[in-house]
């Protein structure tokens, strides 16, 4: 993996350099992984002029969840009393006579970046901007393995959830039964906080999961995701507890599922991210569902949970190939719940097959 990393690291010299800065130092952690292998807690990245440099506040443990550095670089671990990395690197810029450092702005706090200028004061810095996540927008075959592997933990999981007795359990209780669950199967942890929600609560995204018993005849929804060597996938669906669902129920789910099918057979390279959204979004509208709808209809995801592509409605961009995304419609109507089916794909050209889902588990309306 040595020569992967030095590849990403050799393209983001060729941007930063085109740019007119002789060195960039990355402080995101996900970006600070991507390139160097591993982002140990307060890691930051220097490149250039000189040999590329990882800068440490403590010593990288063991096979940490935060990945391993690339051996080929060169780590140094701070002494306790030297301080924040992102203020040494400035200055270690600066004693090697570079004139300019590309920063990532968007990551650093004002009082850093005030803090770099005084301790390299003829030091001109720039805006990385985000460039790096620019770079990890489409993956390689390496990190959809990943993702692989993330999406088939989390549909293991799920699935012994759903032979599980439901009733009278809190939201909160499934929701951490489901996360113990992503870990017995390999996972690093959970790719984000756990959603349950049961009755009035379905269907609506990101609910934090409370004491709410499930009760017979409720819709239950669940939104979770896997961390596996830290590429994260999410998948997300709707049940009925007990028993027979109610028309209504019936209905709604149908509604919800076409318009996700709708986005899902819409994730073709070159396609507009906005357009994948309409996909979806046209038939949630005419069906009377305007107001409350999601903001998107889905994101990318990898090293984060949420990165770009945005599909929403004012995205600009279109799709590439290799690139994971999620389709995640849902409608939710007050006082009552609603329906979210949420999966991670990959897009691919039609010639492969068309985009390939990576969360498998059932989105037949089951009566559990």
């Amino acid at each position: 993996m040595s020569e992967v990393y030095a590849v990403r690291r050799g393209l983001l010299r060729d941007r930063f350099a085109a740019a007119g800065s002789a060195a960039a130092l990355v402080s995101r952690p996900a970006n600070v992984r991507y390139l160097a292998g591993g982002a140990p807690p307060g890691a930051v990245l220097l490149l250039g002029p000189g040999e590329d440099v990882l800068l440490c506040p403590r010593a990288p443990a063991g096979a940490p969840p935060h990945g391993r550095p690339d051996e080929q670089l060169r780590l140094t671990v701070l002494p306790d009393d030297d301080g924040d990395p992102v203020v040494v690197a400035a200055g270690l810029t600066g004693g090697l006579h570079a004139d300019s450092l590309a920063v990532e702005e968007h990551d650093l706090t004002v009082a850093r970046h005030r803090a770099m200028a005084a301790v390299a004061p003829r030091l001109r810095l720039g805006d990385l901007g985000s460039t790096v996540e620019q770079l990890r927008l489409v993956k390689d075959e390496e990190e959809i393995a990943c993702l692989r592997i993330a999406a088939e933990i989390t549909d293991q999981a799920l699935g012994e959830l759903l032979e599980s007795i439901l009733v009278g359990r809190t939201e909160r209780h499934l929701a951490l039964e489901l996360e113990r669950r992503l870990v017995d199967h390999g996972a690093d942890g959970p790719a984000f906080a756990t959603s349950v929600g049961t009755g009035p609560h379905s269907g609506q995204g990101r609910h934090r999961p409370t004491d709410r018993r499930v009760e017979e005849g409720d819709f239950l929804s669940v939104c979770l995701g896997a961390n596996y060597r830290g590429y994260r996938c999410e998948i997300g669906r709707t049940f009925v507890i007990g028993t027979s669902p109610a028309d209504w129920q019936i209905e709604l789910y149908d509604l919800v599922f076409a318009a996700q099918k709708a986005g899902r057979e819409a994730l073709l390279p070159g396609a507009a991210y906005r357009d994948v959204d309409r996909a979806a979004r046209h038939l949630l509208d005419s069906a009377g569902h305007s107001d409350g709808l999601p903001p998107r209809t889905g994101h990318g995801v990898g090293l984060e949970i949420d990165e770009d592509p945005q599909l929403a409605p004012t995205a600009m961009g279109k799709l590439d190939a290799c690139v994971p995304v999620t389709v995640e419609p849902g409608v939710h109507l007050p006082g009552r719940g609603g329906v979210r089916i949420d999966d991670t794909l990959v897009v691919r050209p039609e010639a492969d097959g068309g985009p390939e889902l990576l969360t498998i588990t059932t989105k037949e309306l089951l009566a559990l």
